[in-house]
């Protein structure tokens, strides 16, 4: 059988025999959430477990913690075990977030009853709170946010509106955040980061131009973040400035010759690139949208295994131009993948239209501001001795890298390797100013 058949084949198997629910991966993100009534504000403000157990340098041991099922999500109270931290989690939640208005000055967070979310990624605290200091709502909150910037310049802090009857915002999405009701919704509005600490939120005005500009934000970020989907595209970068050479009528597998028209080369990449980008947009509105639903595990298991394949084609052709089969096929996977940021928090609403083509048009961006930076490099370096050993020893490269991931996410074993390379990989993107 040809491996063009069994790629296909195995894009129709996941999708048949695989309908497990999908769930969410950890992407560096912490949340607040305003749900906005007649007189009054409240919220929570999510946190991941691990973010907090190193910030505050708790000690605690996070697979104590960890899921015991596959699928779903659960909401409970906080485990007594916890319990003797929260106090200094509130102190620390009560420090870095500062609400006030024009109005009335500043509007203390009331904290309640603390909660803890349980999801295939991990677990996440809730502070839920309630703002005090309120005769009635004012017309404008100013934030001031500083959650995380400090132990991880990488993360960014979503404002999220739960319910705002006046912004067009009722109710929210299940995900155990508040009562849950078939049409409920919510809406991102606004991004903080190391560099945007202060935000002011309108609570009168409709906000689906700042939604929109959020979640393109959101999409640039998660490529950014996303080295496997960075990685795929590198292998699949690596020959678009050079061809193969014919031997008989088949395709030679290390005779490269250079490509003379920077033009022409640029536009097979864009268009490999394209296909990519209509296969993760079908599955990524389809799995958004609940229509199609796969474990996390099995799609970043997969999403490991494009890498690893498209770099072997590099090395031993599969069959003539076998890039756009591969970035088509598995740009299905990384679809569902790129979904799993936007179902992590129900994102599933009235505005999910918007929020699918935001944060599309986030990831397009950033897909191509790495091909700018990438592609010239490539493209100076094709008629030199050394670039057939930097295609071979480079996908060699991706090949262990991947199969290291496969292994580590089929299994769910977390390695420390892993944690090295996603650490070593933001402080490059630091470096050049991407974050």
């Amino acid at each position: 059988m040809r491996i063009k058949d069994l790629l296909l084949l195995l894009a129709v198997w996941a999708f048949i025999f695989l309908p497990i629910q999908m769930d969410a991966h950890k992407p560096d993100q912490t949340y607040i959430y305003f749900k906005v009534y007649k007189n009054s504000v409240e919220g929570i403000v999510e946190i991941d477990f691990k973010d907090l157990n190193e910030a505050l340098n708790l000690g605690l041991n996070p697979d104590d913690y960890k899921r015991e099922f596959d699928a779903g999500e659960d909401l409970k109270s906080l485990p007594e075990s916890l319990s003797p931290y929260y106090p200094q989690i509130e102190a620390y939640v009560r420090e870095r977030v500062k609400i006030s208005s024009s109005q009335f000055g500043e509007h203390p967070m009331e904290f309640t009853e603390p909660e803890i979310l349980s999801i295939e990624s991990g677990n996440y605290i809730h502070t839920k709170y309630k703002l005090g200091n309120m005769p009635e709502v004012p017309e404008k909150l100013d934030i001031k946010y500083d959650v995380m910037f400090d132990t991880d310049p990488v993360q960014t802090g979503h404002v999220v509106i739960g319910h705002n009857w006046k912004a067009g915002v009722i109710k929210m999405k299940k995900t155990g955040l508040f009562a849950s009701t078939k049409d409920e919704d919510e809406m991102i509005v606004y991004i903080f980061d190391r560099n945007k600490r202060d935000f002011q939120l309108n609570l009168t005005g409709n906000s689906l131009w700042q939604g929109f500009l959020a979640m393109v934000g959101l999409g640039r970020h998660h490529i950014f973040i996303g080295t496997d989907h960075i990685l795929f595209l590198v292998a699949l970068l690596l020959p678009a400035v050079v061809r193969r050479r014919r031997e008989e009528g088949e395709l030679a597998a290390t005779d490269w010759q250079p490509v003379d028209s920077f033009k022409d080369a640029f536009f097979y990449i864009l268009k490999i690139v394209t296909l990519f980008t209509i296969a993760h947009s079908i599955t990524l509105s389809l799995a958004a949208l609940g229509v199609i639903h796969l474990s996390s595990r099995i799609v970043e298991s997969i999403i490991a295994v494009s890498i690893a394949l498209a770099a072997f084609h590099n090395i031993r052709p599969l069959t003539n131009r076998g890039e756009s089969l591969i970035a088509f096929v598995f740009g299905l996977f990384h679809g569902m993948g790129f979904a799993s940021v936007l179902g992590e928090k129900g994102l599933n609403n009235e505005f999910m239209t918007l929020s699918l083509f935001g944060f599309n048009v986030g990831v397009e961006f950033g897909q191509i501001l790495i091909i700018l930076v990438i592609f010239p490099i490539l493209f100076l370096l094709r008629k030199t001795s050394f670039y057939p050993k930097l295609i071979f020893w480079g996908s060699i490269a991706l090949i262990i890298i991947a199969f290291y991931w496969v292994f580590e996410r089929l299994f769910e074993i977390d390695l420390p390797v892993d944690d090295l390379i996603s650490k070593y990989w933001r402080k490059v993107m630091l470096k050049l100013g991407i974050w």
